[in-house]
């Protein structure tokens, strides 16, 4: 069975923060820069038949797509349905805010001027369905959000298990594609 890897980019200011980055084009703490570093040496050393990285045009999703080629040799290509969603209004704000926990609830909800939850899955769902056609093994690197529209293409989850699913900076996800 083919398998498909997952990385969330390393850690920014806005996460030690604990802001909603979104699609606000926020850099590698040196701490991040470190995690992807360790996650390409990771990634190396368990010899996962990875044939391509597939990164967001992001920065933050960049510089950690670079670190894990550099190290591990793997070709890296931009793939722009990668960027994360864009919250609108919540943007740099705090994560646990109540207002933004319940608007996220509401998957046609646009954040005054974001992009829904449905349009992200949409666009995250046609690029999954075409790497399932491909002969291809992938990394993607990219966001907490489209982590979660990721898990689910893959799993059946309850609207709260969605809007509260996260991975950490540089975990490592695998799916049977």
């Amino acid at each position: 069975m083919k398998k498909l890897y997952f990385t969330r980019h390393g850690q920014t200011v806005w996460n030690v923060e604990n802001k909603i980055c979104g699609e606000t084009d926020i850099e590698l703490t040196e701490k991040g820069h470190e995690q992807a570093k360790e996650v390409g040496e990771l990634i190396a050393q368990r010899k996962l038949p990875i044939d391509e990285i597939l990164y967001s045009p992001l920065i933050r999703a960049k510089e950690t797509a670079r670190h894990i080629s550099e190290i591990t040799g793997i070709p890296m290509r931009e793939e722009i349905r990668l960027k994360e969603q864009c919250f609108g209004k919540y943007e740099g704000t705090a994560r646990n805010g109540e207002e933004f926990k319940k608007d996220k609830a509401n998957f046609i909800n646009s954040y005054d001027g974001g992009e829904t939850m449905l349009k992200l899955a949409h666009r995250i769902y046609s690029l999954l369905d075409e790497l399932k056609e491909d002969e291809k093994t992938y990394l993607i690197v990219a966001h907490n959000g489209i982590s979660r529209v990721i898990n689910s293409y893959f799993y059946d989850m309850k609207n709260e298990e969605f809007a509260a699913f996260g991975i950490k900076n540089c975990e490592i996800l695998e799916f049977d594609l």
